[in-house]
């Protein structure tokens, strides 16, 4: 699948042609302040070359997730989190990796986290 770099988001980012709040530079990936952040201190690490996703270029992933890491290692807990595929939840198509600091008590679920409802089916089931 071909895409349109104009088209991406993060590529018009990389660019310089779409705003963001650019926290840290490296030559081959940026970390920027994502819209609607879940958490304090919230970033996304985006490769400079458009990659779709982490299983299309695993040495660029490879590379983007290292970015990632000096970003954790700043923080006593953090989540580093990916997805491949609209039902993985991608919603943008260019690699990026969410570094999501955390608190004690902050009540963010993780995607596979059940949510309430989901966590009473899971409990009758088990009975």
């Amino acid at each position: 699948m071909r895409t349109d770099l104009t088209s991406c988001v993060f590529c018009r980012i990389v660019t310089g042609a779409s705003p963001a709040t650019v926290i840290r530079e490296w030559p081959d990936a940026l970390a920027i302040v994502p819209l609607g952040g879940v958490a304090e201190g919230h970033l996304l690490v985006i490769p400079k070359a458009h990659v779709a996703d982490a299983g299309t270029d695993p040495a660029v992933a490879a590379a983007t997730m290292a970015r990632a890491a000096e970003l954790m290692a700043e923080h006593p807990n953090a989540n580093i989190i990916t997805s491949r595929g609209s039902i993985a939840t991608q919603t943008v198509f260019h690699l990026h990796l969410h570094v999501v600091p955390r608190t004690h008590g902050d009540g963010l679920p993780l995607p596979w986290t059940p949510q309430r409802g989901a966590a009473r089916s899971v409990q009758s089931n088990t009975r």
